[in-house]
């Protein structure tokens, strides 16, 4: 009986992957400081699961979630940024305001002419009961990353937490491979996870994998990324798109 209440508990703690505000791998780079940015998410599940992922929860068909992203560079390794407010668009038009955040960017400086590169994020989360099963959660993403010609690798090993202890993190890392075509444009694919908890890894049929196609445009002050991800595993969303509009200040 344990078992299968612990298994439960388990997989519920990897729902708040299928519907999420941010779909992005983090790059080192920090706003100039004494500027701000403005980095708009929008994502769209298109194909997806007709039932939430847990009670009282989202649907995620045909979800649209999306938040502004405020950032504020504050040195050349750190910046400051506030998500608010986060948001959902349900199927049938309902609207739901699901979170805000508080969040903490240090970096090396000057990522963007290195070729290795490597930072740490810190997120504080406050939820609204249909976003989470946890009213308060938080995110540590390491970044990690080399550059070499026009091509870039970098991987963001993300750990989430509700504060329920170490072997309960949540494991979610992030992989891009960009292929930098010119000073504007790029092209890349993004593979994001869910694969369990530290303390049991999950089966690879229970896993979250999605592979993204995303074209970046980076014609400063203003930038696009647009994504189309396709769900590897029965247990992920069929497809989904991403759109995020960025400027600066």
């Amino acid at each position: 009986m344990w078992r299968h209440a612990i298994a439960a508990l388990l997989l519920t703690s990897q729902a708040a992957h299928a519907i999420t505000d941010e779909i992005q791998v983090y790059d080192a780079e920090v706003t100039e400081p004494g500027k701000f940015n403005l980095t708009w998410h929008n994502n769209f599940i298109v194909s997806g699961r007709d039932t939430p992922e847990f009670p009282g929860g989202i649907v995620p068909r045909h979800a649209l979630t999306g938040v502004p992203e405020w950032a504020y560079g504050v040195t050349d390794w750190f910046e400051a940024g506030l998500y608010f407010p986060v948001y959902t668009v349900a199927n049938g038009g309902h609207a739901f305001f699901d979170s805000m955040k508080l969040r903490a960017l240090f970096v090396v400086p000057h990522a963007h002419d290195r070729h290795f590169f490597y930072g740490v994020n810190f997120e504080l989360s406050r939820n609204a009961e249909k976003w989470d099963t946890s009213r308060h959660t938080a995110e540590i993403r390491p970044i990690i990353g080399t550059r070499f010609g026009k091509f870039d690798v970098i991987l963001n090993p993300i750990l989430d937490s509700s504060f329920d202890g170490f072997d309960e993190l949540e494991v979610v890392p992030a992989l891009r491979v960009a292929y930098n075509y010119s000073e504007k444009w790029a092209f890349a694919l993004e593979h994001y996870a869910a694969l369990g908890t530290i303390g049991k890894i999950l089966p690879s049929n229970q896993q979250e994998h999605t592979l993204y196609a995303v074209l970046n445009y980076n014609g400063a002050p203003t930038g696009v990324e647009f994504g189309i991800g396709k769900g590897l595993t029965s247990t992920t969303d069929a497809t989904v798109v991403k759109l995020m509009f960025i400027h600066d200040f």
